[in-house]
């Protein structure tokens, strides 16, 4: 079956690599990369908006994002470890990140720590910041699985729908099968759902209803992150069950199906026991901020004592001057 025997359907990409000399522009990397400028650019404008200091997204950032990339892919690992520890697996390759893999519950766990430790250098509440970030991080996932459509990863069930996805069979330059760095050869092996594509709109979608209901009401301490971390649960578990591909399963249901279910029963727990209302904007400035206001402060202190001395200094001039002239009228009067 060939793709000019399907017109209706959705094509995958050629290939997903490209070839510079020594280097290997990857559609996978540079989506995530991407998506990580676009979170911290419109992350940071949603902190100062709610009373922090510019610049803080980015310095949690520098923290955040090689944590969450760590655990990302642990969590890939762990849950798909067959794939590299299994019979004829390679360990090794479980470093290969370039390769695709990673999963976005340990992304996020672990990019949490990494984002509180910053935050508690910078002297500023977590929940706060992550009420913030919480529907850039979403946009930013979203934009991520751009790159799941480039490495034909992803996918669901075989479907006849017409917004099935062609999967393409990719070789490299000896003509052997390589779905991930090879070249498409035009034959189409499946028609698949494009669950990526599923997520991706289900992810723009509540970033849309997380900032609707971000503006309407006033929600902080953290339950508008639990509000995006539910939100994406809900749709990650229905994707979860439309797929076949190989994954680790419990009791028969994929694992991913199982940390959906439970990381959204506790975001919701969060949500409802968690303080209500948005925290007062002076908590959320950062240590540098605060300390150059009291620098300011000091400045202007000890520039009204010096102005204060300078006064002093004057008037004991004008004093010495007043009698020393009187002195000499006095003695002009007696010559």
């Amino acid at each position: 079956m060939t793709s000019t025997e399907i017109l209706a359907y959705i094509p995958s990409p050629a290939q997903g690599v490209w070839h510079v000399g020594p280097l290997a522009l990857r559609a996978y990397a540079l989506f995530i990369i991407i998506g990580i400028v676009v979170s911290v650019v419109w992350g940071d404008r949603r902190w100062v908006a709610r009373g922090g200091t510019k610049g803080t997204v980015l310095d949690v950032a520098v923290w955040a994002v090689p944590f969450g990339l760590l655990g990302g892919r642990l969590y890939h690992v762990a849950t798909d470890w067959k794939t590299y520890f299994g019979p004829g697996g390679n360990p090794v390759e479980a470093l290969y990140v370039w390769n695709g893999g990673l999963g976005i519950w340990g992304a996020v766990f672990l990019g949490g720590v990494g984002a509180w430790i910053a935050c508690r250098r910078r002297g500023i509440p977590l929940p706060a910041f992550g009420d913030a970030v919480g529907p850039p991080i979403l946009l930013a996932q979203a934009i991520g699985r751009i790159g799941n459509y480039f490495n034909q990863e992803l996918y669901g069930r075989s479907t006849t729908q017409p917004w099935g996805l062609e999967i393409y069979e990719r070789v490299d330059s000896n003509g052997r099968l390589d779905p991930l760095n090879g070249v498409s050869t035009g034959f189409v092996e499946k028609v698949v759902h494009p669950t990526f594509l599923y997520e991706l709109l289900w992810s723009l979608a509540i970033v849309a209803l997380l900032v609707l209901i971000d503006r309407k009401y006033t929600i902080g301490h953290g339950r508008l992150f639990a509000l995006y971390v539910a939100g994406y649960c809900v749709g990650r578990f229905w994707v979860e069950l439309m797929r076949d591909d190989f994954a680790t399963k419990i009791a028969g249901l994929r694992v991913n199906t199982f940390t959906s279910a439970i990381v959204f029963v506790l975001a919701v727990a969060y949500f409802v026991i968690a303080t209500k209302g948005r925290e007062d904007p002076a908590t959320l400035k950062s240590n540098d901020d605060v300390d150059g206001g009291n620098d300011a402060a000091d400045g202007d202190a000890s520039g009204d004592a010096d102005e204060t001395d300078v006064n002093d200094r004057t008037a004991d001039a004008l004093d010495v001057h007043t009698s020393d002239k009187k002195a000499e009228e006095e003695g002009s009067t007696r010559g």
